[in-house]
């Protein structure tokens, strides 16, 4: 190629590539804002209903407990219980999250009076039957993921910025989730999962938020639904509480066996 055929190229080129940086920049400042925005509530409880509904409809209801201790410095703890039905009651299963390795989970069955470590490999297998994978259960730290803004939508009467996100865990089951972030709040209300062949996979969306604390907002409904096989899976969230004094050692694996 000759020199002025190479230039007039790079000058076409470079605004592209200048456009692909604004775009990838605007993606994380968009994260960074949401992250800062959710910063400071301590923790977390709640109760909440688990339906999971197969391809013809049926249906199977889980009463589970949720407990979340916020890290300084990401990488938040979270013990779900199960007590109900009385086939999986004492259920206990803890994670803790990380920002750049990847996430230490914790499984415990009482039928089996054990402890089960979640591979490291195996993030992108379904959560208790549910259509949630293990990695979705984890906190969604920023550092997880590398961002692109797409664009502005409307979406269900939200005003949303459209981000996509990249995994960084090599191991994850996704390669990219399309995020619709609205902008009053700084909370996902909708998220598209495409599939390591690219294909979407599922889609979860969020349904009727509330404020607590006079700053941060949480859904009180949560629907995935896998567009593969027709499944879906609804957690209803009730009974919000914030600042109970939770501390590192409730959220320890050594307590699992205990724990109530």
């Amino acid at each position: 190629m000759k020199l002025n055929q190479l230039v007039h190229l790079l000058l076409i080129l470079l605004p592209l590539n200048v456009f692909a940086i604004d775009d990838e920049a605007r993606g994380l400042e968009i994260a960074t804002e949401a992250e800062k925005r959710n910063t400071g509530w301590g923790d977390q409880s709640s109760t909440n209903i688990m339906t999971l509904r197969n391809r013809h409809g049926d249906e199977s209801v889980r009463e589970i407990r949720v407990r979340t201790l916020e890290i300084d410095g990401g990488g938040d703890k979270s013990l779900i219980l199960f007590d109900a039905p009385a086939d999986i009651k004492g259920t206990v299963f803890l994670t803790h999250s990380h920002a750049k390795k990847p996430d230490d989970q914790w499984l415990y069955l009482p039928a089996l009076k054990r402890i089960k470590r979640i591979s490291s490999a195996n993030k992108s297998g379904p959560f208790m039957g549910s259509e949630f994978a293990y990695e979705d259960i984890a906190s969604q730290e920023i550092k997880k993921y590398r961002y692109k803004y797409m664009k502005d939508e409307k979406i269900n009467g939200f005003d949303t910025y459209v981000i996509e996100q990249y995994p960084e865990y090599k191991n994850s089951g996704y390669t990219r989730q399309l995020v619709w972030m609205d902008k009053k709040m700084y909370q996902v209300v909708k998220i598209d999962y495409y599939d390591r062949k690219n294909t979407l996979l599922k889609t979860l969306t969020f349904y009727d938020f509330k404020q607590y604390l006079e700053k941060y907002w949480r859904a009180d409904r949560m629907e995935m639904v896998n567009h593969q096989t027709n499944k879906s899976t609804t957690l209803a969230l009730e009974n919000y509480q914030f600042q109970s004094n939770f501390s590192q050692r409730d959220f320890n694996k050594n307590i699992l066996k205990r724990v109530r």
